[in-house]
Protein backbone atom coordinates (compact mmCIF):
# COMPACT_ATOMS: atom_id res chain seq x y z
CA UNK A 1 0.00 0.00 0.00
CA UNK A 2 3.31 2.47 0.62
CA UNK A 3 3.74 4.68 -2.30
CA UNK A 4 0.20 4.19 -4.19
CA UNK A 5 -1.34 7.42 -5.12
CA UNK A 6 -4.85 7.49 -3.74
CA UNK A 7 -7.64 8.00 -6.78
CA UNK A 8 -8.98 11.48 -7.27
CA UNK A 9 -12.48 12.58 -6.41
CA UNK A 10 -14.76 11.53 -8.91
CA UNK A 11 -15.59 15.31 -9.04
CA UNK A 12 -12.56 16.25 -9.80
CA UNK A 13 -11.74 13.60 -12.37
CA UNK A 14 -15.10 14.53 -14.59
CA UNK A 15 -13.90 18.57 -14.24
CA UNK A 16 -10.67 17.40 -15.76
CA UNK A 17 -12.18 15.40 -18.80
CA UNK A 18 -15.02 17.55 -19.41
CA UNK A 19 -11.73 20.14 -20.08
CA UNK A 20 -10.17 17.98 -22.38
CA UNK A 21 -12.59 16.90 -24.74
CA UNK A 22 -13.81 20.96 -24.93
CA UNK A 23 -10.61 21.66 -25.89
CA UNK A 24 -10.20 18.73 -28.49
CA UNK A 25 -13.43 19.94 -30.10
CA UNK A 26 -12.65 23.22 -30.10
CA UNK A 27 -9.23 22.23 -32.05
CA UNK A 28 -11.26 20.23 -33.97
CA UNK A 29 -13.68 22.63 -35.55
CA UNK A 30 -11.33 25.71 -35.65
CA UNK A 31 -9.32 22.95 -38.05
CA UNK A 32 -12.28 22.37 -40.44
CA UNK A 33 -13.40 26.33 -40.31
CA UNK A 34 -12.26 28.63 -43.64
CA UNK A 35 -11.66 32.14 -42.75
CA UNK A 36 -14.23 33.43 -44.92
CA UNK A 37 -17.12 31.17 -44.88
CA UNK A 38 -19.25 33.78 -44.32
CA UNK A 39 -19.16 34.71 -48.25
CA UNK A 40 -18.34 31.37 -50.05
CA UNK A 41 -16.39 28.43 -49.72
CA UNK A 42 -15.16 25.64 -52.18
CA UNK A 43 -15.86 22.22 -51.77
CA UNK A 44 -13.81 20.54 -54.10
CA UNK A 45 -10.47 21.15 -56.55
CA UNK A 46 -11.00 22.75 -59.81
CA UNK A 47 -9.17 22.03 -63.03
CA UNK A 48 -9.64 22.37 -66.54
CA UNK A 49 -13.01 20.88 -67.38
CA UNK A 50 -14.75 21.56 -64.74
CA UNK A 51 -17.85 23.62 -64.16
CA UNK A 52 -20.80 24.75 -62.27
CA UNK A 53 -21.45 27.44 -59.62
CA UNK A 54 -17.88 27.08 -57.67
CA UNK A 55 -16.26 27.53 -60.80
CA UNK A 56 -18.37 30.89 -61.11
CA UNK A 57 -17.54 31.72 -58.33
CA UNK A 58 -13.56 31.25 -58.31
CA UNK A 59 -12.93 33.13 -62.13
CA UNK A 60 -15.21 36.41 -60.22
CA UNK A 61 -11.61 36.44 -57.76
CA UNK A 62 -9.73 35.90 -60.64
CA UNK A 63 -10.78 37.90 -63.56
CA UNK A 64 -8.38 40.35 -62.69
CA UNK A 65 -5.43 38.17 -63.92
CA UNK A 66 -6.79 37.45 -67.90
CA UNK A 67 -3.43 38.55 -69.34
CA UNK A 68 -2.72 42.05 -71.44
CA UNK A 69 -5.90 43.07 -72.86
CA UNK A 70 -7.67 39.89 -72.34
CA UNK A 71 -11.30 39.77 -70.31
CA UNK A 72 -12.04 36.33 -68.78
CA UNK A 73 -15.60 35.56 -69.25
CA UNK A 74 -17.47 34.32 -66.40
CA UNK A 75 -19.27 31.82 -67.59
CA UNK A 76 -18.58 28.92 -64.78
CA UNK A 77 -16.54 26.83 -67.46
CA UNK A 78 -13.25 25.87 -66.92
CA UNK A 79 -11.37 26.32 -70.14
CA UNK A 80 -8.11 27.30 -70.99
CA UNK A 81 -8.66 31.19 -70.15
CA UNK A 82 -9.48 30.25 -66.20
CA UNK A 83 -6.54 28.10 -66.33
CA UNK A 84 -3.79 30.97 -67.62
CA UNK A 85 -6.11 33.30 -64.98
CA UNK A 86 -5.99 30.90 -62.50
CA UNK A 87 -1.72 30.49 -63.10
CA UNK A 88 -1.10 34.32 -62.85
CA UNK A 89 -3.21 34.69 -59.85
CA UNK A 90 -1.17 31.83 -57.87
CA UNK A 91 2.34 33.69 -59.53
CA UNK A 92 1.13 36.95 -58.16
CA UNK A 93 0.80 35.66 -54.59
CA UNK A 94 3.87 33.27 -54.87
CA UNK A 95 1.88 29.96 -54.87
CA UNK A 96 2.78 27.02 -57.41
CA UNK A 97 1.53 27.88 -60.42
CA UNK A 98 -0.02 24.90 -62.18
CA UNK A 99 -3.38 26.73 -62.83
CA UNK A 100 -5.39 24.15 -60.31
CA UNK A 101 -7.82 25.67 -57.87
CA UNK A 102 -6.83 23.46 -54.73
CA UNK A 103 -6.92 24.17 -50.85
CA UNK A 104 -3.43 26.31 -50.96
CA UNK A 105 -5.20 28.83 -53.78
CA UNK A 106 -8.64 29.44 -52.03
CA UNK A 107 -6.66 29.96 -49.03
CA UNK A 108 -5.54 32.67 -50.22
CA UNK A 109 -8.91 33.64 -51.99
CA UNK A 110 -10.32 33.39 -48.07
CA UNK A 111 -7.62 35.75 -47.12
CA UNK A 112 -8.61 38.25 -49.71
CA UNK A 113 -12.14 38.56 -49.02
CA UNK A 114 -14.73 39.89 -46.79
CA UNK A 115 -17.76 38.11 -45.44
CA UNK A 116 -19.61 39.99 -47.76
CA UNK A 117 -17.45 38.63 -50.76
CA UNK A 118 -15.72 41.67 -51.48
CA UNK A 119 -12.06 41.99 -51.68
CA UNK A 120 -10.20 43.26 -48.26
CA UNK A 121 -9.51 46.66 -49.74
CA UNK A 122 -12.78 47.47 -51.35
CA UNK A 123 -16.45 48.39 -50.45
CA UNK A 124 -19.69 47.97 -51.40
CA UNK A 125 -19.61 51.60 -50.21
CA UNK A 126 -16.78 52.79 -52.08
CA UNK A 127 -18.67 51.70 -55.54
CA UNK A 128 -21.74 53.31 -54.46
CA UNK A 129 -21.70 56.86 -53.18
CA UNK A 130 -25.33 57.59 -54.85
CA UNK A 131 -27.51 55.47 -52.95
CA UNK A 132 -28.19 52.18 -50.56
CA UNK A 133 -30.13 50.47 -52.62
CA UNK A 134 -28.41 50.03 -56.07
CA UNK A 135 -31.45 51.11 -57.80
CA UNK A 136 -32.35 53.72 -60.23
CA UNK A 137 -29.46 52.46 -63.21
CA UNK A 138 -29.73 50.93 -66.09
CA UNK A 139 -30.62 47.57 -65.05
CA UNK A 140 -31.75 45.72 -61.67
CA UNK A 141 -29.95 46.60 -58.29
CA UNK A 142 -29.37 42.89 -58.37
CA UNK A 143 -27.31 43.27 -61.38
CA UNK A 144 -25.95 46.26 -60.50
CA UNK A 145 -24.32 45.00 -57.27
CA UNK A 146 -23.07 42.05 -58.96
CA UNK A 147 -21.55 44.02 -61.41
CA UNK A 148 -19.78 46.33 -58.87
CA UNK A 149 -18.89 42.88 -57.07
CA UNK A 150 -16.78 42.21 -60.36
CA UNK A 151 -14.93 45.35 -60.45
CA UNK A 152 -14.19 45.50 -57.07
CA UNK A 153 -11.96 42.17 -57.66
CA UNK A 154 -10.70 43.59 -60.74
CA UNK A 155 -9.55 46.76 -58.79
CA UNK A 156 -7.95 44.25 -56.04
CA UNK A 157 -5.62 42.49 -59.11
CA UNK A 158 -4.74 45.82 -60.18
CA UNK A 159 -3.75 47.42 -56.34
CA UNK A 160 -1.96 44.24 -55.92
CA UNK A 161 -0.02 44.83 -58.96
CA UNK A 162 1.11 48.05 -58.11
CA UNK A 163 2.80 47.05 -54.99
CA UNK A 164 -0.74 46.94 -52.45
CA UNK A 165 -0.65 50.60 -52.21
CA UNK A 166 -3.86 52.43 -52.11
CA UNK A 167 -6.16 53.32 -55.13
CA UNK A 168 -9.34 55.94 -54.73
CA UNK A 169 -12.62 55.54 -56.19
CA UNK A 170 -14.29 58.94 -56.76
CA UNK A 171 -17.44 57.48 -58.47
CA UNK A 172 -18.79 53.99 -59.00
CA UNK A 173 -22.00 53.03 -59.57
CA UNK A 174 -25.10 55.87 -60.56
CA UNK A 175 -28.80 56.49 -60.71
CA UNK A 176 -30.15 58.17 -63.60
CA UNK A 177 -30.60 61.19 -61.17
CA UNK A 178 -26.99 60.52 -59.92
CA UNK A 179 -25.79 60.53 -63.15
CA UNK A 180 -27.88 63.43 -64.72
CA UNK A 181 -26.60 65.41 -61.08
CA UNK A 182 -22.86 65.12 -62.29
CA UNK A 183 -23.36 65.44 -65.99
CA UNK A 184 -23.00 61.54 -66.75
CA UNK A 185 -23.14 60.69 -70.25
CA UNK A 186 -26.57 59.50 -71.04
CA UNK A 187 -25.23 55.62 -72.03
CA UNK A 188 -22.58 56.26 -69.04
CA UNK A 189 -21.23 52.44 -67.76
CA UNK A 190 -21.64 54.37 -64.39
CA UNK A 191 -25.61 53.55 -65.02
CA UNK A 192 -24.65 49.30 -64.92
CA UNK A 193 -22.29 49.24 -61.65
CA UNK A 194 -19.68 48.12 -63.78
CA UNK A 195 -17.53 50.98 -63.76
CA UNK A 196 -15.03 52.84 -61.93
CA UNK A 197 -13.62 55.99 -61.67
CA UNK A 198 -10.13 56.72 -60.22
CA UNK A 199 -8.14 59.36 -58.62
CA UNK A 200 -4.70 60.04 -58.29
CA UNK A 201 -2.54 59.00 -55.37
CA UNK A 202 0.43 56.82 -54.51
CA UNK A 203 -0.17 56.37 -58.76
CA UNK A 204 -0.65 58.85 -61.23
CA UNK A 205 -4.00 58.58 -63.46
CA UNK A 206 -1.59 57.54 -66.72
CA UNK A 207 0.34 54.64 -64.36
CA UNK A 208 -3.47 53.67 -63.08
CA UNK A 209 -4.48 53.38 -66.82
CA UNK A 210 -1.44 51.53 -68.15
CA UNK A 211 -1.57 49.07 -65.77
CA UNK A 212 -4.91 48.69 -66.23
CA UNK A 213 -4.89 46.94 -69.37
CA UNK A 214 -3.62 43.58 -67.58
CA UNK A 215 -6.44 43.39 -65.66
CA UNK A 216 -9.94 42.71 -67.81
CA UNK A 217 -11.23 45.83 -68.74
CA UNK A 218 -12.77 46.82 -71.73
CA UNK A 219 -12.93 50.13 -71.03
CA UNK A 220 -10.23 52.42 -70.06
CA UNK A 221 -10.31 56.82 -70.46
CA UNK A 222 -8.00 58.80 -68.82
CA UNK A 223 -5.99 61.88 -69.91
CA UNK A 224 -5.90 63.18 -72.60
CA UNK A 225 -9.74 61.93 -73.49
CA UNK A 226 -12.64 64.40 -73.21
CA UNK A 227 -13.61 64.78 -69.83
CA UNK A 228 -11.16 62.75 -68.34
CA UNK A 229 -8.06 64.79 -67.50
CA UNK A 230 -8.89 64.79 -63.66
CA UNK A 231 -9.86 60.94 -63.34
CA UNK A 232 -8.98 57.10 -64.71
CA UNK A 233 -12.51 55.48 -65.72
CA UNK A 234 -12.85 51.50 -66.03
CA UNK A 235 -15.83 49.35 -66.88
CA UNK A 236 -16.73 45.84 -68.60
CA UNK A 237 -18.20 47.54 -71.71
CA UNK A 238 -18.98 44.15 -74.28
CA UNK A 239 -16.14 45.50 -76.50
CA UNK A 240 -12.57 47.23 -76.27
CA UNK A 241 -12.50 50.92 -75.85
CA UNK A 242 -9.48 52.71 -75.03
CA UNK A 243 -8.18 56.18 -74.67
CA UNK A 244 -6.28 58.42 -72.76
CA UNK A 245 -3.74 59.76 -74.84
CA UNK A 246 -1.71 61.68 -72.75
CA UNK A 247 -0.63 58.44 -71.24
CA UNK A 248 0.22 56.49 -74.45
CA UNK A 249 -3.18 55.08 -74.80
Amino acid sequence: MHGRVPPAPLPRLLLVLALLVSGLAGVVATAGTARADGCYTWSRTLSQGASGTDVTQLQIRVAGYPGSGGVLAIDGSYGPATVAAVQRFQSAYGLGADGVAGPATFSKLYALQDDDCTPIHFSYAELNNCNSTWAGGAVSATTAKANALRTMWKLEALRHALGDEPIRVTSGFRSHACNDAVGGAASSRHLYGDAADLGSGPHSLCRLAQQARNHGFNGILGPGYAGHDDHTHLDHRGSRFWSAPSCGI
